[in-house]
């Protein structure tokens, strides 16, 4: 099974905690997919939105592809996500009920087909945010007195 990470949403992790990753395909067209595959798309603005039905990726940015023309794609259109209907209702649950957002973590390929895997996520704190970052450094100070050792 040979999986190529395109893009990865690196802001998600340090904004939210995520707790439940789902693993959705994109319905793309023909240029978006043809520009994924070069890697060029953007996720740091992009969002999930669910209704009851139907999931959608929202802003994320998929350039137009050069030799597409006038058949080119909007870069910034919605984009519907391939989910079954549990994993529907348990997205729409989450985000109903218990006040969290769901996030796209990373797009990659998985035999040849585009996969977006998103996550339900609820926000960090600024304290929260910088007990991370308190965490890291700690973490690369321990590090350096270890390699000079």
């Amino acid at each position: 099974m040979s999986v190529k990470v395109v893009a990865t949403n690196r802001k998600a992790g340090f904004e939210f905690f995520l707790l439940e990753r789902f693993e959705a395909g994109l319905s793309l067209r023909g240029s978006e997919i043809k520009s994924l595959r070069a890697g060029q798309i953007s996720l740091s603005e992009a969002y999930v939105r669910v209704d009851g039905k139907e999931a959608w990726l929202i802003d994320a940015h998929i350039a137009p592809y050069e030799q597409a023309n006038r058949f080119n794609h909007d870069p910034k259109r919605a984009r519907r996500l391939l989910l079954n209907r549990r994993e529907i209702r348990e997205l729409w649950d989450a985000v109903r009920q218990k006040s969290m957002t769901v996030v796209p973590t990373r797009v990659y390929l998985k035999e040849g087909r585009a996969k977006l895997e998103i996550a339900i996520a609820k926000g960090k704190k600024l304290h929260d945010k910088r007990q991370v970052i308190a965490n890291r450094e700690a973490e690369r100070e321990i590090e350096r007195h270890m390699h000079r050792k």
